[in-house]
Parts: structure tokens; C-alpha cells; sequence
């Protein structure tokens, strides 16, 4: 799943607003499928700025530069696909529902649709994958999507979107790859994710 969702051209990102964007699509592209050798090179260049999430992301650095690409490719596939079943679910019908395809999905597709956002083509997996709802959120600080209504999609617009389709769940998820037999590379990565939504969660209220 290299794109979940189809983008259009963004506009100028504010400064302030460009670094959220890149973390969520890191962790969009971190589960979307295993990082190769270049791209564990260049997460070991990360460098935290102090806070649970600066140590969030030097233990991710510390964890690319220790990691063989084909152990964690192997790792990969046993927490997120499996055979027989994967060791973590990362999809928000299961942790809102105890089951896949249920209505969370069905109420993401609809609010999808309302914020132009589009399945991209050859995409098999639920847009309710992990993956694919960073690349959204990504998308929609960007500006990347085209809403049905023609306006960007302010703060306010984010936080809805983030409250009922990332942060109902998402940190649970995090949380549980943490702590997850056999996660090694993505416990760090796990981290990253359960530090990074806090953030956003007390930034969203403070801007409430």
C-alpha cells in the first residue's frame, strides 16, 4: 500500500504546520510496509528535541540504525500480516468494534467523501487501516484533499476528523505494538505513534 488515497496538488503548508504533516506521514509510511535499507539510513538520522516524543524519536534512530532490513521485514509481516492471522490489527473497525468492516469504516467512508478524499486505485486494504488514516490526516494539514464544500480544512475541521477516526483508537493501537511479543524495530515506532497522538490530543484542546 505505497498510496492510500488519492492527493490533488497542496497549496504553501504553514512552517508551523509542515512538521506534523511529516510525522504523520512517516508513521504512513511505517505501516504501510516495511522500511528498506535507505530509509532505516535515514530514520537514523532523527533526532529528538527533548520531551516524551524527542525520546520517542531517538529511540526510533537508535532502532534503524540497529536493525537489519530483512529482520524487519520479517517482522512486518508477523505483527501486520501473519499467516493464519497477524499479531496486531491495525484497523479501527477492530479496536472500536471487536471486528473488521463494521461501521467505523462505513462512517470514515462517508466523511472521506465530504473532505474529498479518494480511495486511490490498486488499494486493497480498508481506508480504516492505520496507514491509510495517517496519510489522510497528513493530507488534510497539507491541504492536499479537495472538500465537497471547496474550502480548505482548518483546525477545527482536523481535530473533528482526528477525534473520530485516529484518536478514538489509534493510541490503543500504539500502545499494544509496544508491548507486542515479537516487536523489536516497531516497538520504538509504536512509541513514536502512542507520543505523537498525546500531542496532537492536548494541542487540538488547547486550541479548543
Amino acid at each position: 500500500m505505497s498510496s492510500a488515497v488519492d492527493h490533488i496538488v497542496p497549496p504553501a503548508v504553514a512552517e508551523e504546520e509542515l512538521f506534523r504533516a511529516q510525522v504523520y506521514a512517516l508513521l504512513a509510511r511505517l505501516f504501510a510496509r516495511p522500511p528498506d535499507a535507505a530509509f532505516l539510513t535515514a530514520l537514523g538520522d532523527l533526532a529528538g528535541e527533548g520531551g516524551e516524543f524527542g525520546a520517542a524519536l531517538d529511540r526510533l534512530a537508535d532502532a534503524a540504525r540497529d536493525s537489519d532490513p530483512a529482520a524487519v521485514e520479517d517482522e512486518f509481516t508477523t505483527l501486520f500480516i501473519g499467516v493464519g492471522g497477524s499479531e496486531r490489527t491495525p484497523y479501527g473497525s477492530f479496536y472500536l468494534t471487536g471486528f473488521l468492516n463494521e461501521k467505523p469504516l462505513a462512517e470514515l467512508r462517508v466523511a472521506m467523501a465530504r473532505l474529498g478524499i479518494a480511495r486511490a486505485d490498486g488499494v486493497t486494504e480498508p481506508e480504516d487501516h492505520i496507514a491509510a488514516l495517517c496519510e489522510m490526516m497528513a493530507g488534510l494539514i497539507g491541504g492536499e484533499f479537495a472538500p465537497e464544500d471547496g474550502d480548505t480544512v482548518g483546525l477545527d475541521g482536523q481535530r473533528a476528523f482526528f477525534d473520530r477516526h485516529v484518536g478514538s483508537w489509534a493510541g490503543r493501537f500504539f500502545a499494544d505494538l509496544e508491548t507486542s511479543p515479537s516487536a523489536r524495530f516497531y516497538r520504538a515506532v509504536g512509541a513514536v505513534g502512542r507520543s505523537f497522538l498525546a500531542v496532537e490530543a492536548r494541542a487540538f484542546d488547547l486550541a479548543a
